[in-house]
């Protein structure tokens, strides 16, 4: 077996269980996925039309794995598009499941939207896998039992990157956000984390949404007292880059305010510029180049593709592959019975790492890294961005489960 025949069997032997182990039956005689996106604006670079393919491709690999055994061989991907905007997104999610008879949706970037989805999915009783918003209120107070979050959130970014930023010597931060949920959990969370570790947030400011034009807030920054050592960047996407073009622009590393970043995939890393980033330090749920299993799917990723991976793309992948096992092995897509089988799972694939899905909040902990981005010179190859700096485990890199979730 090749590397990446072992890579993808490796994952799929995740969930385990027999063909229909549970004797039932799949509604409408088939499967829908669902993969709810940013297929044209700031988010489509890290998400957008190659979630699609990364689902399409966990299709394509259980069927290959099961054959005739598959409890059906009748799965269908279909996509729509939610321009970042709640209310298209909540009511794209309703049409995808009640017209469309989407079994489990996927991706869902915009925290706002994302958290219009959860509510939709509750109210469908149909199952939503989070892999692209950063809110930790999905397993928190707006937890429900339908939906999942499997790939990372605000407090996994803040709790590697604003820690160690800020016990390396950076105490005094400036933070800068977009003013919608992802943001304003982004700097709670960051600001938090920055005083855990002995800092101090001298100023914070929410940006427009999305914004080209950072100049107000880049010019503010050397004026404050104390100075900030910091700027804390936690926009996404292409709005970081044009905040990050701006801040090169300014010049404000010069004047002795370092750059941290919230949130970074390797798509914006290729918008900026490695150069200009090189060094920055940021935390991630994974990178293509991470090992020799992470490698594997990447190769297959960018045959397909044409790119590398980001881990949204990754985490669709996971979080797909790992419904259609647990349909599998429940032999029925009701959403109750699956997720009976994947409440309280363990496993490792080659996105996920040590990983459980805890059945009180439905966050899928996992190991997360702390990774810097590479100068250009010690790339192995144009898209090769990230090194990694230092694991954090599974235990350590996300909160424990809130109070405020009741999944009901």
């Amino acid at each position: 077996m090749g590397i990446a025949a072992a890579a993808v069997g490796a994952l799929l032997a995740g969930c385990g269980g027999g063909p229909g182990a549970g004797g039932g039956k799949v509604s409408n005689a088939k499967i829908v996925l669902g993969v709810l996106t940013d297929l044209s604006g700031l988010y489509a670079d890290i998400t957008g039309p190659n979630a699609v393919a990364a689902v399409e491709m966990a299709v394509e690999d259980f069927k290959r794995k099961y054959g005739d055994k598959a409890i059906t061989d009748n799965i269908e991907v279909i996509k729509a598009d939610h321009q970042n905007k709640p209310e298209v997104a909540s009511t794209q999610a309703r049409q995808m499941y009640d017209r469309q008879q989407v079994d489990a949706l996927f991706d869902v970037p915009t925290s706002s939207a994302a958290l219009a989805v959860a509510t939709i999915a509750q109210q469908s009783k149909r199952l939503y896998f989070n892999t692209a918003a950063a809110t930790t209120e999905l397993a928190g107070k707006s937890c429900n039992k339908y939906t999942y979050e499997w790939a990372y959130d605000a407090y996994m970014l803040a709790n590697g990157t604003a820690a160690n930023v800020t016990r390396q010597g950076g105490k005094n931060w400036y933070l800068v956000y977009p003013d919608y949920a992802f943001g304003q959990d982004m700097q709670a969370k960051f600001a938090t984390a920055v005083e855990a570790a002995g800092g101090k947030v001298v100023a914070k400011d929410p940006t427009p949404f999305p914004s080209d034009d950072f100049a107000t807030f880049l010019l503010k920054a050397p004026g404050l007292t104390p100075k900030p050592d910091v700027l804390g960047a936690l926009q996404a996407g292409g709005d970081l880059a044009n905040l990050v073009k701006q801040y090169d622009q300014f010049k404000l590393r010069d004047k002795g305010i370092n750059l941290a970043i919230g949130l970074l995939f390797d798509s914006d890393i290729k918008a900026i510029g490695a150069a200009k980033l090189a060094g920055t330090t940021f935390t991630t749920a994974w990178f293509w180049n991470l090992d020799d299993e992470a490698r594997a799917w990447a190769d297959r990723f960018k045959k397909r593709t044409g790119q590398r991976p980001t881990f949204d793309h990754a985490a669709d992948y996971s979080a797909a592959t790992h419904y259609l096992e647990a349909v599998q092995k429940a032999g029925t897509d009701k959403a109750e019975d699956v997720s009976k089988q994947l409440d309280g799972m363990t496993f490792s694939d080659f996105f996920a790492r040590n990983a459980t899905v805890r059945p009180n909040d439905h966050r899928v902990v996992h190991d997360a890294y702390l990774v810097k981005v590479k100068a250009p010179a010690a790339a192995s190859e144009p898209e090769d961005f990230t090194e990694l700096v230092e694991k954090i485990p599974a235990d350590q890199a996300f909160d424990q489960p809130s109070p405020a979730c009741r999944m009901g």
